[in-house]
C-alpha cells in the first residue's frame, strides 16, 4: 500500500464515495492530531492520496512517518474490508 519515493511516503486509497472517504479523513485527523504529526493529502471523491514526510527533520522520512503510515493502514482495514 504505502511506497516510499521523493523522500516520502505515497499512498492512495480507495473507497466506495465521497462520504466513505471523508469518514476515513475524519478517523485519520483524530489519529494524527494524538501522533501529533499531519499528513500532506488530498482527497477527489473517494480518493485520498497521501505524502508522509518530516518537515522538522529536514522533509525526509522517519519513525514518526512510518508510524503514522501504519496506523492510516489499520484505520483503512476497517474500510477496505466492508465492515463499515
Amino acid at each position: 500500500m504505502w511506497e516510499e519515493r521523493d523522500n516520502a511516503l505515497h499512498a492512495e486509497l480507495q473507497f466506495k464515495d465521497f462520504q466513505e472517504a471523508f469518514a476515513f479523513m475524519t478517523e485519520v485527523a483524530i489519529v494524527a492530531e494524538k501522533q501529533n504529526h499531519h499528513p500532506s493529502w488530498t482527497n477527489v471523491w473517494n480518493k485520498v492520496q497521501f505524502s508522509l514526510t518530516t518537515h522538522d527533520a529536514g522533509n525526509t522520512v522517519t519513525t514518526k512517518d512510518h508510524r503514522l503510515a501504519k496506523s492510516i493502514s489499520e484505520v483503512y482495514k476497517k474500510y477496505a474490508s466492508g465492515s463499515k
